[in-house]
């Protein structure tokens, strides 16, 4: 089993993502960090796994299609995205899972990590979108909608919000989330016919 990680945005000199207010902490370096982890618990279970970046600097051409033609080009059987949540109000909080529209396979995966993501985490908000009878969010974003392999992309938390802003720039918070992503990944595998 071929997964594929993306660690979303780049580097300082490129694309940090959104950065806290309050921690100064950057999107890039968080993401990057939990899909280390993310790796890390994967392979330990004898996944192969690769990431689309694997340091805080990318070149100029390493942009949403290199990312999605390097899972292509390797032939991922999953594809998974992380990011960090911001809005303008620092109200906002909670998780979502995002797929492309439709019923997809890529709805089964964003589940099954919506579930481990909700029962590590019984105290944070999962934001959601049961109009198709599932909690992922769908939208046509790049590397949703140009990735082969089922796809999701996970926004951890708001990096906007002072709490959340606090917890994502915690390591133990990032290896606990890492680990239920893992093992939601782990668990839709464990439901494929093989």
């Amino acid at each position: 089993m071929r997964i594929c990680i993306d660690p979303g945005h780049a580097g300082r000199l490129t694309d940090p993502g959104a950065v806290s207010p309050f921690t100064g902490v950057r999107e890039s370096d968080v993401v990057l960090s939990m899909a280390l982890m993310v790796q890390r618990y994967l392979q330990a279970v004898g996944y192969e796994v690769m990431l689309t970046r694997t340091q805080d600097e990318q070149s100029e051409t390493d942009d949403l299609s290199y990312r999605t033609n390097l899972s292509n080009s390797w032939r991922a059987d999953l594809f998974v995205s992380l990011h960090c949540n911001s809005a303008g109000s620092s109200s906002a909080q909670g998780y979502e899972i995002w797929t492309s529209p439709g019923q997809t396979q890529g709805d089964i995966l964003a589940t099954k990590i919506f579930n481990q993501v909700a029962d590590e985490f019984p105290d944070r908000v999962g934001r959601t979108d049961y109009t198709d009878g599932d909690p992922d969010k769908e939208s046509r974003f790049y590397v949703l909608m140009y990735t082969d392999a089922p796809a999701c992309l996970v926004e951890t938390a708001f990096i906007s919000n002072e709490e959340e802003g606090q917890l994502l720039a915690n390591p133990a918070w990032q290896d606990r989330y890492a680990r239920a992503i893992a093992r939601g990944i782990t668990d839709y595998v464990g439901g494929l016919s093989i």
